[in-house]
């Protein structure tokens, strides 16, 4: 999208099949590799309001199912309890959800490489029932 000496500005597009996390990290490493080699700062922006960011263990499965457990129970679809019903029952709880979570992640990156622990990955958190599209901006502070 943009690139300059001192930034980058990239998109990533993400193919759901419904709620649940889907690990991001290997493609967002692999543009930030292909812009730097140096120190940097990552953003990541999800443009939806009804998914999120976030990272999170990526070696036990069991973790990710019980987070996408929880919410379920923290944010059950009940359309008596809200009043914006219009797109659907998963709409409003995936709004609060978004809430929950967030929408943004920055990450430090050095030597070109993100500055992950050695078990977290970078997911997005699709809230809605129905396969969707996804964008996920990237801008990269070199």
């Amino acid at each position: 999208m943009y690139s300059d000496a001192l930034q980058h500005i990239g998109q990533l597009t993400i193919s759901t099949r419904g709620k649940g996390l889907y690990d991001i990290t290997s493609r967002v490493a692999t543009w930030v590799a292909e812009q730097t080699d140096s120190t940097a700062l990552l953003t990541l922006f999800c443009r939806h309001t009804s998914a999120s960011l976030t990272i999170q263990e990526n070696y036990d499965p069991d973790v990710i199912a019980d987070i996408k457990d929880y919410f379920e129970r923290l944010v059950p679809e009940d359309p008596r309890q809200f009043r914006h019903t219009l797109e659907g029952p998963d709409d409003m709880p995936a709004h609060i959800r978004t809430v929950l979570s967030g929408i943004n992640l920055t990450i430090p990156v050095d030597r070109g490489q993100l500055t992950l622990g050695t078990w977290q990955g970078i997911y997005l958190f699709e809230h809605r029932r129905h396969p969707h599209q996804r964008n996920v901006v990237l801008h990269l502070l070199t």
